[in-house]
């Protein structure tokens, strides 16, 4: 069993930056590769990025291709999501999750998820 704690969202205007922490439960950590997904109002939930095992190989949505870095620390079980040049679309609550298998996407089986955290970015 592994829990997931989202934190970092907050309010920020156009062309900041934000990051989002999650915190994983358990000693397994390594064994999960990790991903965040996003969900904004009124849309189905999209995935943002993903990262291998041990983060040495990440894979991005375009959307956010070249502005957001996912990242890990396995000793502080715990992956990162940097958030820069953020637009108005960003906005929406953003959620980690973990798979024992490292998707290039967000079509495969996600086996943990965290509750989330909003992230609003005014213009």
């Amino acid at each position: 069993q592994v829990q997931l704690v989202e934190s970092g969202g907050g309010l920020v205007q156009a062309g900041g930056s934000l990051r989002l922490s999650c915190a994983a439960s358990g000693r397994t950590f390594s064994s999960y590769a990790m991903a965040w997904f996003r969900q904004a109002p009124g849309k189905e939930r999209a995935f943002v990025a993903a990262i291998s095992w041990s983060g040495s190989s990440t894979y991005y949505a375009d959307s956010v291709k070249g502005r957001f870095t996912i990242s890990r620390d396995n000793a502080k079980n715990t992956v990162f999501l940097q958030m820069n040049s953020l637009k108005p679309e960003d906005t929406a609550v953003y959620y980690c999750a973990a798979a024992r298998t490292y998707y290039l996407g967000g079509d495969g089986k996600y086996d943990y998820w965290g509750q989330g955290t909003q992230v609003t970015v005014s213009s």
